[in-house]
């Protein structure tokens, strides 16, 4: 039997595309086995299925700006590495794959010391700093945006696209709204600001909430340990930290998405044709590939895009109705885009290598 090892954790997004390969790779007999933190979010999501072992390692951040934790996080990064090369060398895997985090760099570089070939994800524009770790210790590198390949070689790119669980497409509307209590006679917005939440986003919508309650039911997902216990009751309006069981029911629901532009989240939005609006984290508490991600979207017309830093609550609050009065012209754009089966491409990829 082929064995493999996924990794990539921190955010959701750094995991679900890792779930969405996991039936396929079963399906073509690979024992799967997962490496990530000890108490990131990737822990919680990979264990709900009892067929794969998880292997949590000692993970660090690696910063660009002045932190306390850049004195401690490189030992460790060091201890995960060492980790990491103990459980490759115990599971002998035929093929490592990577969809990046930090917790990502030690099992990268440990399989590459182990002669084990790897194969990474990188869903952004431009690759971020685990990832240009990475990059030089992979056989190749799957990515989502054609110009990606340029910054990191074509010989080593290949463009892939995300990929996307396929229980995504099998949500049912009425479910959705069974869910969440609402009614079928009044639009639904959903509002996603990552697993990890926006604050900002979170503080614009809730001020926003009398108005856009005229119009719409509102589910919002705003992030572990952000739910506002004041707006419980509050009907039309529903909160969640975060949703994986009944998230393609809630997208299938959905009329409209506002959502930030992280790649893995903006890829569903299109797959499944919701009209939506970014709001890309600003490039002032990021490296800017989220609105590198959101100009890509707006030029090909499938999203509306609007800084966080040019919101404010009637602005939000006049982007959202704009958006639902012109939604047929971004469903028929986002309808005519041609997606590819990332699944089978990647699967394909990581068969070649094993």
């Amino acid at each position: 039997m082929k064995k493999i090892i996924l990794t990539g954790g921190g955010t959701a997004g750094h995991v679900t595309p890792n779930i969405a390969l996991i039936p396929e790779l079963k399906k073509r007999g690979y024992e799967i086995h997962y490496i990530g933190s000890k108490t990131g979010i990737e822990k919680q999501l990979i264990e709900e299925d009892k067929s794969i072992k998880y292997y949590g390692i000692s993970s660090g951040k690696l910063r660009r700006y002045f932190d306390v934790k850049n004195f401690t996080d490189p030992f460790r990064v060091l201890k995960g590495f060492q980790e990491a090369k103990a459980i490759i060398k115990d599971i002998k895997p035929d093929v490592v794959f990577s969809k990046g985090g930090f917790v990502t760099v030690p099992v990268v570089i440990a399989a590459d010391k182990c002669k084990v070939p790897c194969i990474i994800h990188e869903s952004d524009m431009t690759p971020g700093l685990a990832n240009k770790i990475c990059i030089p210790h992979a056989v190749k590198v799957c990515t989502n945006f054609p110009e990606a390949a340029n910054g990191i070689g074509h010989d080593k790119a290949v463009v892939t696209g995300t990929p996307i669980r396929k229980e995504m497409f099998s949500g049912n509307k009425i479910a959705g709204l069974d869910f969440l209590g609402f009614t079928a006679n009044k639009p639904v917005l959903m509002v996603v600001g990552g697993s990890l939440g926006a604050a900002a986003i979170n503080v614009l919508i809730r001020d926003a909430l009398p108005d856009l309650l005229t119009k719409y039911q509102v589910v919002h997902l705003c992030g572990k340990g952000k739910v506002d216990e004041s707006l419980k009751d509050v009907e039309g309006y529903r909160q969640f930290e975060y949703i994986k069981k009944e998230m393609a029911d809630l997208m299938a629901a959905a009329d409209l998405i506002v959502s930030r532009a992280g790649a893995n989240a903006i890829c569903e939005i299109l797959a499944l044709n919701k009209p939506n609006l970014l709001i890309p984290l600003p490039a002032a508490s990021s490296r800017g590939d989220q609105e590198l991600n959101a100009e890509s979207f707006e030029r090909q017309g499938f999203s509306r895009v609007t800084k966080e830093e040019e919101l404010t609550t009637s602005r939000l609050i006049e982007e959202i109705d704009a958006l639902y009065a012109e939604r047929d012209t971004y469903i028929q754009k986002m309808k005519e885009n041609s997606q590819a089966d990332s699944i089978s491409i990647i699967t394909n990829l990581i068969d070649q290598y094993a």
